[in-house]
């Protein structure tokens, strides 16, 4: 570990602010909760197959990563972003090594999300970038209950500005406070907060991520929330929030997940039973759970369905998206 990062800004458990987030805006903007109103009745329309579908070619996402950091430290090398773009390209191809450690009851649900991430060669005004911006911070963190505004994602307000969300999928990189690892915003948000944030030490595998022994530093933090910016919800459902006394409630409107209790963290045993899920429990190695860097491995069919509705629907410019 580097001398220079401190111990009280490694967590050791997987935190994500994207429901945090997401129930704030709800609450301060009635246009945002009509429009996720419209983009789940659309998702299911399109899953139940009320909508035509039509097998996709692979989809390729330019990529913006804005580097906001106060420290030398947190201004990571193009290296550390590469590694993150490498992590992401296997996982949503479903071509990550670790896969062998689905467990054998889930092998068939393994899918390719036929999604493809790179560094936008092009700026929004046409002329040649690296993909890569660079913004010096006074602020010393940022966190995921900034609300409307998201102070990481406003140059007036200490962040960075977000390149154009149909053209870019915009990934910020800083220190965030809490003990969070990221956050996203779901779509149908404004343009202008439209993307995921990522703590630096969990963005990539190499430079501030190479720590011995952290559970979060093989590059799945980015992984599980662009799962969110493409619509996928966790895959417990977020059940356990405000202490609800029946966490077998709700569901992920994924058919192929088991249903399940609660969050696993760390490296559950196999099988982890909760809800009557029995005999093989909980899909903890799904990449929408909060569990290990290491544990999370998995998309399945019905999440890559979503995915596809998501493509269809609110991130459909992507499919005719002509930046480089």
């Amino acid at each position: 570990m580097s001398t220079n990062i401190k111990e009280s800004n490694i967590p050791t458990k997987r935190t994500c602010g994207t429901m945090d987030l997401h129930h704030e805006l709800l609450n301060q903007s009635d246009k945002y909760a009509r429009k996720r109103e419209e983009i789940e009745v659309m998702t299911s329309e399109f899953i139940s197959g009320v909508r035509i579908q039509t097998e996709r070619e692979i989809v390729k996402i330019p990529v913006v990563v804005h580097v906001v950091w106060n420290t030398e430290e947190q201004n990571i090398s193009d290296a550390q972003i590469q590694s993150q773009i490498d992590v992401l390209n296997r996982d949503f191809r479903a071509t990550n090594k670790d896969i062998t450690k689905v467990p054998s009851p889930w092998k068939d649900l393994v899918a390719d999300a036929r999604i493809e991430f790179h560094l936008a060669k092009k700026d929004p005004e046409g002329d040649p970038s690296t993909g890569i911006t660079r913004t010096h911070t006074t602020k010393t963190e940022f966190t995921d209950t900034d609300g409307l505004e998201q102070s990481i994602k406003s140059k007036a307000a200490g962040g960075a500005d977000a390149w154009p969300a149909d053209r870019y999928l915009n990934i910020w990189v800083c220190q965030l406070g809490k003990g969070l690892l990221g956050y996203a915003q779901f779509p149908g948000g404004a343009p202008k907060t439209d993307g995921v944030v990522i703590l630096h030490t969990a963005f990539g595998t190499v430079g501030t991520a190479d720590i011995p022994e952290y559970p979060f530093n093989l590059g799945r933090t980015a992984t599980h929330e662009i799962g969110h910016w493409l619509n996928l919800f966790h895959i417990w459902a977020d059940d356990d929030e405000n202490g609800s006394p029946d966490v077998c409630a709700k569901s992920d409107e994924v058919a192929d997940t088991p249903n399940q209790g609660t969050r696993n963290t760390g490296k559950p045993p196999f099988p982890h039973i909760s809800c009557n899920n029995g005999p093989n429990g909980d899909m903890y190695m799904n990449y929408m759970d909060y569990v290990d860097d290491d544990t999370m491995v998995m998309f399945t069919k019905d999440q890559v369905a979503r995915i596809d509705a998501c493509l269809e629907g609110p991130r459909s410019s992507f499919l005719t998206n002509q930046v480089e």
